[in-house]
């Protein structure tokens, strides 16, 4: 490629519509004939339905329909990945309803839905219906759902335990290497509820058209394919050429927007049943009740060391909460994403996980930003800084110690894992050593000591972390239990004129696809970056893809579209062969030329395009036209990795926590835009900063969420983070044809350990030797642990 475009902080093409308020989003659209829908949800989080009246709300002025359960209860939406316990069993897995008939398991469960010729007259119509409800206990917390007599969420489900798993090596291996250690250091934690809180609320339209009996569903989703297929194969069983799905552009996602809820499906069956068009779109209140959470693990991890601070094992029990049902991935994220990673950067020689997943009255817990690879992180990076306290030594020498040894993946081959995985390539001293030298270690030890003498003392944590990215290969994730293949397509259609129509089966929720596909594009080609259209989002006109998700839409995405330019540019040479009259092993192309080799006899990318669809002057036994479409599988995922560094000031007659300098240096392989990858980087660190010290879903004993709205769920703003410092290294990706890892998740990762560790650091300087402080980390909970037991 000339490297003209990649590798250049190029501004992104699509912002000129959405700081316009050009951008189109699923909300803006009204079809004509259009209603809308409201769902009647459920206000406890365990009841029986003893009956429910709606002759009221039907009779009301502008009800066009009410449905229930009783009319819906067949259909339900399905898992997309089995985990099975550990003896084998088969994992269960209760139906999960569109509308409830029987009995609530979380507060907002779906019960109706009215639909009327406005979402006000919806809404007031769903408050005329009569639910006669037997009120059952109810429990939240995962590890306590499993002890004997807690409230069963699914009456046919022992225990609430939809699997126990496990994965490394033999847990008696691992109890001998724990046994054999010099020190253990152990640690019981919480890693906190999270709400999704994309900026744009879900929002869905189903229209049904008779004549061609056809359905449209408009929707705000990360992946319209998947979609599709879901709703036509499992939900409804609607032939897949008769549904088209659409997703406009979508404002934020972070993994919320992955799944098929059961709106999308009810829209669909409501716009059949009254041949129109049937929009809903939640409200705030609704996002915190029904968007998938994130996180919530209760952990107790231990790690052994010898005695010359050499990690000799690690072993984990953790209770992961699922929530009421099982959402798309919702059994994926505490396995294969978490589960998977517990490697982490560490030569670590024993590894054992016993993973319970549990049901519980709560809303379903799925991937969010980082998906697992967060939880693995906080694990070890809590694990790790806690052991050097304990053990009196540099938290940075210890981990530098332990790494895993420099690879390339090329001329060595990569680290195989104890669980499962194999790395690509990496070199992780260097990341740590950078983020010290950035630092300023030694100064700001000095600095720390001085600090303790006072009220606001100082503290630094330090994260190394590892993600699995690039989420595709269909053989790995199939025998993890993907139940479907998570490859990518990329279509290429040159126009007679040499102008490019890019189709991508990756959808752009806020990353940049418009821009960053057409650098790749317009560098493969040699032609400008205007000259290329890039197309997504409709079922109808892309080829079936897999959509975005786990940093995949380049190292996948745009791998497949690097693919079919390369058939473009292989066809442009027998084309450019037959018109210069040599063999097409003597042209080469470059700069937007097909050239002769050592000759200047040349013809331009444009005149190629055009012959191509004039083929007066053609080969005989070639057809005509320059359109290819592949399909992307790669052998392995891609494996970002990176250090983040936390300077944190604690007020100890407060306990108020202020990030003062915050570090990262990540390698997420070749950048194609650095401008996107540092924004993606910003991102990540807000959402995990923010973890640390603000967010968290909390539940009271009734299954009630006491924080539902942004009064009470506190959201980081900007004048609660500083300005980050930035810095990267490049350690390509061996396998693809880009080198690139994935940069969408990385500040997500490790960025909260990185926080929770410098607080913690912070403490352990000023006398006051705890283990942990629960995330959030409110002033509260920091005062408190500086007080006497």
């Amino acid at each position: 490629m000339s490297n003209k475009f990649i590798g250049k902080s190029v501004k992104r093409v699509e912002d000129k519509r959405f700081i316009t308020g050009k951008g189109r989003y699923t909300d803006d659209i009204v079809l004509p004939g259009m209603t809308y829908a409201y769902i009647l949800r459920s206000p406890y989080a365990h009841a029986r339905i003893r009956s429910i009246d709606y002759s009221a709300a039907e009779a009301m002025q502008g009800v066009v329909t009410i449905m229930t359960g009783e009319e819906v209860g067949h259909y339900g939406v399905p898992c997309g990945w089995q985990v099975n316990f550990k003896n084998g069993d088969i994992m269960k897995e209760p139906p999960h309803p569109l509308l409830v008939k029987d009995k609530v398991r979380h507060v907002g469960d779906a019960v109706a839905m009215v639909v009327a010729e406005t979402r006000e007259l919806a809404q007031d119509a769903a408050e005329a219906i009569i639910i006669d409800y037997e009120v059952l206990p109810a429990v939240t917390d995962a590890s306590k759902a499993v002890l004997p007599g807690a409230p069963l969420v699914h009456d046919d489900v022992p225990n609430n335990i939809c699997f126990d798993w496990e994965i490394g090596n033999p847990k008696a291996e691992v109890d001998e290497a724990m046994a054999s250690a010099h020190h253990i250091t152990s640690l019981d934690f919480v890693n906190q509820r999270l709400s999704p809180n994309a900026m744009e609320p879900r929002s869905y339209i189903g229209q049904y058209d008779n004549v061609y009996d056809k359905y449209t569903l408009y929707t705000s989703t990360q992946n319209p394919h998947l979609i599709r297929l879901l709703m036509c194969a499992f939900v409804l069983g609607l032939p897949e050429h008769k549904v088209r799905v659409v997703g406009p552009d979508v404002g934020g996602g972070f993994g919320s927007k992955i799944y098929h809820y059961t709106e999308e499906a009810l829209v669909t069956l409501a716009s059949k049943k009254i041949g129109r068009p049937v929009k809903w779109t939640e409200t705030r209140s609704e996002a915190f009740q029904t968007d998938a959470h994130g996180r919530d693990h209760v952990t107790h991890a231990e790690m052994g060391f010898d005695a010359q601070g050499n990690i000799v094992g690690l072993r984990i029990k953790t209770f992961a909460n699922l929530g009421a049902y099982l959402s798309t991935f919702g059994t994926a994220v505490p396995t294969y994403l978490h589960g998977t990673l517990l490697q982490g950067l560490y030569t670590t020689p024993k590894i054992h996980l016993d993973m319970t997943c549990v049901f519980t009255h709560t809303t379903a817990v799925d991937a969010y930003r980082g998906a697992g690879r967060p939880e693995a992180t906080f694990l070890l990076e809590r694990l790790v800084d806690l052991a050097a306290l304990e053990m009196g030594v540099d938290p940075a020498e210890l981990r530098l110690k332990n790494f895993i040894p420099a690879f390339d993946g090329v001329t060595q081959p990569g680290y195989q894992t104890n669980v499962a995985l194999q790395y690509d390539s990496g070199n992780y001293h260097s990341v740590l050593e950078r983020g010290l030298e950035m630092l300023g270690y030694e100064n700001f030890r000095k600095e720390q000591a001085e600090a303790a003498k006072t009220n606001k003392i100082l503290g630094v944590g330090f994260s190394t972390y590892i993600e699995a990215c690039g989420i595709a290969p269909s053989a790995v994730v199939g025998s993890l239990g993907a139940r479907a293949g998570l490859y990518e397509v990329g279509q290429v259609r040159v126009q007679p004129t040499g102008k490019i129509s890019v189709f991508t089966g990756a959808h752009s929720h806020g990353q940049g696809h418009e821009t960053t596909f057409a650098q790749v594009v317009a560098d493969r080609l040699g032609i400008p970056m205007e000259d290329v259209d890039i197309i997504h989002g409709d079922s109808d006109t892309v080829a079936f893809g897999m959509g975005t998700y786990g940093s995949r839409s380049l190292a996948v995405g745009g791998s497949a579209i690097v693919k079919s330019l390369d058939k473009i540019i292989e066809k442009g040479a027998k084309i450019a062969a037959h018109k210069l009259e040599c063999s097409a092993d003597d042209i080469e192309f470059k700069d937007g030329k097909f050239t002769v080799k050592g000759t200047d006899k040349s013809l331009s990318f444009g005149d190629i395009a055009l012959t191509a669809y004039v083929p007066h002057v053609y080969p005989a036994n070639l057809e005509p036209g320059l359109d290819f479409s592949s399909f992307y599988d790669p052998t392995n995922f891609t494996y970002p990795f990176g250090c983040h560094i936390a300077v944190v000031e604690i007020d100890k007659e407060t306990g108020f926590t202020r990030v003062k300098r915050f570090i990262a240096v990540d390698d997420v392989g070749n950048v194609i835009n650095p401008m996107i990858v540092d924004g993606q980087i910003h991102g990540g660190l807000a959402q995990g900063i923010g973890q640390a010290l603000f967010e968290g879903v909390e539940f009271d004993e009734n299954g009630q969420i006491t924080n539902g709205s942004y009064m009470d769920y506190t959201m980081p703003r900007a004048d609660d983070l500083p300005m980050f410092e930035l810095d990267r290294q490049v350690t390509p990706c061996p396998h693809n044809p880009l080198g690139v890892k994935g940069a969408g998740e990385a500040g997500c990762i490790g960025s909260t350990p990185a926080v929770v560790n410098a607080v913690i650091d912070a403490l352990w300087s000023a006398g006051h030797k705890v283990k942990d402080v629960r995330m959030p980390m409110t002033p509260e909970r920091v005062w408190k642990a500086m007080q006497p037991a």
